[in-house]
């Protein structure tokens, strides 16, 4: 009899650990408990800690309440100033109820990333170019509200939404590299026409003291002499005073004009000076042909000279020719 009892209470003993072996839970701080008996979802959610379950009844689901990071896939997409662009994200979000995780949505993990890629494409399509690579921080919030909206039925929090990296084609580079360079470079015109302004006007304040002081100008010449002379250099150049050229060139006289009469006064405006006289050379002939004295003699009674002849003298007709003016009477022929 009482080996009986022995035997049945080892039996009960056994039976109950065995019932507590496949009763016992061990839920972590982490996670949450749902337990489903035959099917049903109980109403209270098992906190961590040691919990138990009926057998072949119930049936536990652990649920991660930590916060979860899942990369979302890059996405190619449009801008809306027609710029392809691949944009890929990070995305962080938690469960804030393990029911709703379990029971509204099939796998809120692959939900919560579907979403997230939609969204993604929606707001590349909605976004500039220079929204993108600027203003990330508005695209960021825009994006969580878009996926925090369906999420909340299933019982996730999306914690925060970040763009990582915007990839743009190598044309598209380019362009921008040049357009930044052309930007650096006005900037650098324009700082250094501002340098060229502001030093202008101390030159002219300076000028303005050099001239009520000359000595002021000798004063940085020797300075200069000494600037440049520090430099150990073999040639030394010494500038030459521009007011000093001036003063020369008012001292030297005004050479006269060709052709002017010396002593003579300078022509008034508008009169014409003296014309100049060219010397020009006597014609000499080409060959000079000695005459015998005979013959000069002959030419000489033959030719007379113009304005010798008398005034009785007058020519008459040559033989053969008829005569072609009246005859005075008593005129014989010559």
């Amino acid at each position: 009899m009482v080996e009986e009892l022995v035997l049945a209470g080892a039996a009960a003993v056994g039976a109950g650990a065995v019932y507590l072996m496949a009763a016992a839970r061990v839920v972590k701080q982490y996670e949450r408990g749902v337990v489903f008996r035959l099917g049903r979802l109980r109403d209270s959610v098992r906190g961590p800690g040691f919990t138990l379950v009926v057998p072949f009844l119930d049936r536990l689901t652990k649920v991660n309440m930590q916060i979860v990071t899942m990369p979302v896939p890059a996405q190619d997409g449009i801008t809306r100033d027609n710029v392809t662009v691949r944009v890929d994200a990070v995305i962080y979000f938690k469960v804030i109820d393990a029911a709703d995780a379990l029971v509204r949505v099939e796998d809120y993990r692959f939900a919560v990333a579907q979403m997230a890629q939609t969204s993604l494409r929606s707001i590349i399509g909605k976004s500039e170019l220079d929204d993108l690579l600027s203003n990330r921080e508005q695209l960021n919030q825009g994006l969580e509200l878009m996926i925090d909206s369906p999420a909340v039925g299933w019982g996730v929090q999306i914690d925060r939404v970040e763009i990582k990296d915007v990839s743009l084609p190598e044309t598209m580079k380019r362009s921008m590299a040049r357009q930044a360079e052309a930007d650096r470079e006005r900037r650098a015109r324009v700082i250094n026409a501002d340098a060229e302004l502001q030093a202008s006007k101390k030159l002219a304040e300076a000028a303005g003291v050099m001239s009520d002081q000359p000595a002021a100008l000798q004063l940085r010449l020797l300075q200069t002499v000494v600037a440049v002379a520090a430099e150990k250099n073999s040639t030394l150049v010494l500038p030459f005073p521009v007011e000093l050229l001036r003063f020369l060139e008012r001292a030297a006289p005004t050479p006269p004009a060709p052709g002017a009469v010396p002593g003579a006064p300078p022509a008034a405006v508008g009169e014409a000076g003296p014309v100049p006289v060219r010397d020009e050379p006597a014609s000499v002939p080409d060959e000079v042909v000695p005459v015998p004295d005979e013959e000069a003699a002959v030419l000489e009674r033959e030719v007379p000279v113009r304005g010798s002849r008398a005034p009785s003298e007058v020519p008459g007709p040559v033989s053969g020719q008829p005569e072609t003016g009246p005859r005075t009477p008593g005129t014989g022929q010559a």
